[in-house]
C-alpha cells in the first residue's frame, strides 16, 4: 500500500506525505496540501501496519517506547523518503519527505552565480539557512556534488537521517546516519576531526557542542557545511550566538566573525506556471561584515549585503524582485513572501 502511495506523489511531484489515524492521506503539492485520490480514513491499525512493514525490530521497539522515531526508506526505482514516525492524542502517524532520486545541480537550483564560489573554498563555515521545506538539504547536495565533481576532497556527512545518496566522483565521500552509525551529531563530528576530512556537512546544527565544534572545525582548517531553521543571515548569526552562555558570547562573536565565509537563505516559492522555485539572500562575510559580528551590531547587516551587490550579495526581496520582473512568480506571490520573511 505505503508503495503505491509514495509512487504516486513522486509522479504528482509532491514533497511530503502525512498519514495520521483516523484521518485521510493528506500530500504537499507545490507548498499545499491536497488530498490523496478518495479521501478514505485510515484506521489506527492501519497506520500502525504501514509503520511496521517499513520498519526492523529494533526500530518498532524505539518507536513503540520513546512515540516518535526518524528513520529512511528506498525503493531504487521510484523513491527516497526521509520518513518522521510519530504518535498523536488520535493514534500513531508518520511524516514522508519525498527526496529526488537525482542531485540537481546548482544552476537548476536558480542558485546565485556566488553559491559555485562558495564551494570551491577550503576552510570557513557556510550556513544555509530558511523555513521547513524550503530546499536547504538540497541545495547542500548540491554544494556537495559540484565538490564531489570537480575537486578531490575528503568529504564527511552526519545527517539525520541521511537523504541524498552521492556516489564517489573526484571526491571520497562518506555518509554517516544519526542512530545506525552513530550515536549523535556531537560524537560524530568530534570524531570526523580525526578522521582527515576537508569537508563537513552537518544536516543540522542543534545544541551547544555541536556549534562549538563546528566551529572549532571551520577555525582550524576545514569547510564545514550547515542548516538552520532561521529566516535571514541576520537571524542565522544571532542563533548561533545566542546559543552560547552569556560568558562565552563576546569570544564566540570573535571566533565566528573570523570563520563564517558565507549565509544562504533561502525560500521555495510558487511559480507562475506551475511548480516552485528558489528564491535567495546571500551573505557574504567581507571586513565589514566581520566587524558587525565582532561589534555584536547585526541589525546593521542588511545595510551592507544592499551596498555589496557587485560582489554577489543580495537581499530576499532583490532575488524575488527579479523572479518577479523575468515574470516567473506573480507580485502577489512576491509580496506574500516578504510578509513571512519579514
Amino acid at each position: 500500500m505505503i508503495q503505491t502511495i509514495l509512487e504516486d506523489a513522486r509522479l504528482k511531484n509532491c514533497s511530503d506525505v502525512h498519514i495520521s489515524a483516523n484521518y485521510k492521506i493528506i500530500m504537499r503539492l507545490d507548498g499545499d496540501l491536497v488530498d490523496y485520490k478518495d479521501g478514505k480514513n485510515l484506521s489506527t491499525n492501519q497506520v500502525y501496519e504501514l509503520l511496521f512493514s517499513l520498519m526492523s525490530e529494533s526500530q518498532k521497539k524505539f518507536y513503540l517506547e520513546n512515540k516518535e522515531l526518524d528513520f529512511s526508506i528506498e525503493n531504487p526505482v521510484y523513491y527516497r523518503c526521509r520518513v518522521n514516525a510519530y504518535h498523536t492524542i488520535n493514534g500513531p502517524a508518520v511524516a514522508f519527505r519525498l527526496i529526488p532520486n537525482e542531485i540537481r545541480n546548482l544552476v537548476s537550483l536558480n542558485a546565485p552565480y556566488i553559491v559555485q564560489d562558495l564551494a570551491k573554498l577550503k576552510k570557513g563555515l557556510i550556513m544555509v539557512a530558511g523555513p521547513t521545506g524550503s530546499g536547504k538539504s538540497t541545495t547542500l547536495a548540491s554544494i556537495i556534488d559540484y565538490i564531489n565533481n570537480n575537486f578531490m576532497r575528503h568529504i564527511i556527512t552526519i545527517e539525520d537521517p541521511v537523504e541524498y545518496i552521492f556516489q564517489n566522483n573526484r571526491s571520497l565521500i562518506n555518509q554517516r546516519e544519526i542512530g545506525s552509525n552513530t550515536t549523535s551529531f556531537n560524537e560524530a563530528l568530534k570524531s570526523s576531526l580525526r578522521q582527515d576530512p576537508d569537508v563537513i556537512m552537518i544536516g543540522e546544527m542543534r545544541d551547544l557542542e555541536t556549534f562549538r565544534l563546528a566551529l572549532t572545525a571551520a577555525e582550524t582548517g576545514h569547510l564545514v557545511l550547515a542548516t538552520l531553521h532561521t529566516n535571514s543571515a541576520s537571524q542565522t548569526i544571532n542563533r548561533i550566538i545566542d546559543v552560547f552562555p552569556a560568558g562565552e558570547k563576546s569570544a564566540m562573536r570573535s571566533i565566528l566573525s573570523g570563520s563564517i565565509k558565507a549565509v544562504i537563505s533561502q525560500r521555495l516559492v510558487k511559480k507562475r506556471d506551475g511548480g516552485r522555485c528558489g528564491a535567495f539572500e546571500i551573505m557574504i562575510a567581507n571586513s565589514s561584515i566581520r566587524n558587525l559580528i565582532r561589534e555584536d551590531k547585526i541589525p546593521q547587516m542588511n545595510s551592507i549585503i544592499e551596498l555589496n551587490k557587485k560582489n554577489g550579495m543580495q537581499l530576499l526581496k532583490d532575488s524575488l524582485k527579479d523572479l518577479m520582473n523575468n515574470d516567473i512568480i506573480s507580485q502577489e506571490t512576491a509580496e506574500e513572501e516578504l510578509l513571512s520573511y519579514e
